[in-house]
């Protein structure tokens, strides 16, 4: 799993049949701290994330069985909105 900011919609007018009507997000990865890691990925977002929102993205085949009954062709999926993070220091 891993957290992020979500920066930005990503619109797809043809896609596989089966991402019909699943909406797309531009999510950049943080660290701890909240600072970028990594380059923005697209994830599916079910829950209703929007730009701003800071989620938890899961991917690889944990992302691809998110819909029951479907195998979809996704690597990346928004699993939560984070209301607060605490990260204590060492």
């Amino acid at each position: 799993m891993q957290v992020g900011t979500v920066i930005g919609n990503v619109w797809a007018t043809r896609k596989e049949d089966e991402l019909t009507g699943l909406k797309f997000l531009f999510v950049q990865p943080e660290g701890p701290n909240g600072s970028p890691i990594d380059t923005p990925l697209v994830a599916l977002d079910r829950i209703g994330a929007g730009v701003g929102d800071r989620v938890m993205v899961t991917k690889g085949s944990a992302a691809r069985l998110v819909i029951k009954d479907k195998d979809l062709p996704i690597d990346a999926v928004i699993i939560g909105i984070i209301d607060s993070i605490d990260v204590e220091r060492g």
